[in-house]
């Protein structure tokens, strides 16, 4: 990860449902799948679910997966009280908020501990301070940003009096926004990019492309609205040029969407969620490879105008 000495899996598997949408059983036969795939690598959020993902997670371990075998990562200072987010990353807020999230996982130490967004109503030294203070007690082994802008993680990168390792940022074919700066400052200050949404919140897959499928992200009250931004006309035609290209190949849009993304600079994982196993399985069973580069270009230049 980054210039550490952190390893992680090429895919790593995102709980961001579950608690809410997938429930106790069906997480289990996920993270089955996910280590049976090996993959090694699961994240998490204090965030997510209210911490329900947490509580899941931690349920897991020690039963499908003992804690030495997989890493984690979590993030704190951000809540969603009544589906509204509101962030704080103020020194009390982080630790108190580690701390409830170690005591949900049932562990003395996460891998990774992240501040989940750029807060401009705190000093970001004081937020720098919870971040290191979670490694020195070893609360935490490593520590990164999430959902920061370029010119933010550069800021963070050089303030912080221990080394972020890592970034989080959406991307993909269709949204590539971090490929201007938010990249490059996070290679120039040795943090790798782990990548969320890699497969376009599901839409990069093509099952939206003759509709809303039923049982999907997009056909969910709750989830519809994360889902919709990307099923408007211009995602649509990259989709379908991925879906295109994928045909031409033999291969799968998610094989041609991951192939591309891990071949990007800098990208360390790409973390990937499903609702199912089969989902799920579809994913990992990609062995990324480059695409062709006539392939690569035509893909580029038809998402970059998004």
């Amino acid at each position: 990860m980054g210039n550490s000495g952190l390893r992680v899996s090429a895919l790593s598997l995102g709980t961001r449902s579950w608690g809410g949408e997938t429930d106790e059983q069906d997480a289990s036969e996920l993270l089955r799948t996910f280590l049976d795939a090996g993959g090694r690598h699961v994240d998490t959020s204090a965030s997510y679910a209210g911490g329900g993902s947490e509580v899941i997670l931690g349920s897991l371990l020690g039963d499908v997966v003992s804690r030495t075998e997989i890493s984690i990562s979590t993030k704190a200072g951000m809540t969603t009280p009544d589906g509204r987010r509101a962030v704080d990353t103020s020194r009390n807020a982080m630790l108190t908020g580690l701390d409830a999230s170690l005591a949900r996982l049932g562990t003395d130490y996460v891998d990774l501990w992240f501040a989940e967004a750029w807060d401009g109503n705190v000093p970001l030294d004081e937020t720098l301070a919870a971040l290191e203070f979670a490694v020195r007690t070893g609360r935490a082994r490593y520590v990164g940003i999430s959902n920061f802008k370029g010119w933010q993680a550069a800021k963070a990168a050089a303030t912080s009096s221990v080394p972020l390792v890592a970034v989080q940022a959406e991307y993909s074919f269709l949204e590539r926004t971090a490929e201007a700066e938010l990249i490059p400052a996070a290679e120039d200050a040795g943090m790798g990019l782990m990548a969320w949404a890699p497969l376009g919140r599901g839409v990069l897959t093509g099952k939206y492309r003759g509709g809303i499928p039923g049982g999907s992200r997009g056909a969910s009250a709750s989830e519809a609205a994360y889902v919709e931004p990307y099923l408007e006309e211009k995602p649509s035609r990259i989709v379908d040029a991925v879906c295109m290209a994928a045909n031409g190949l033999g291969r799968s849009p998610q094989d041609v969407s991951l192939s591309w993304l891990l071949s990007q600079q800098g990208v360390a994982t790409a973390i990937v969620g499903a609702r199912t196993p089969v989902q799920l399985k579809e994913i990992l069973d990609v062995q990324p490879a480059p695409l062709p580069p006539q392939i690569a270009r035509a893909l580029e230049d038809v998402s970059a105008a998004f």
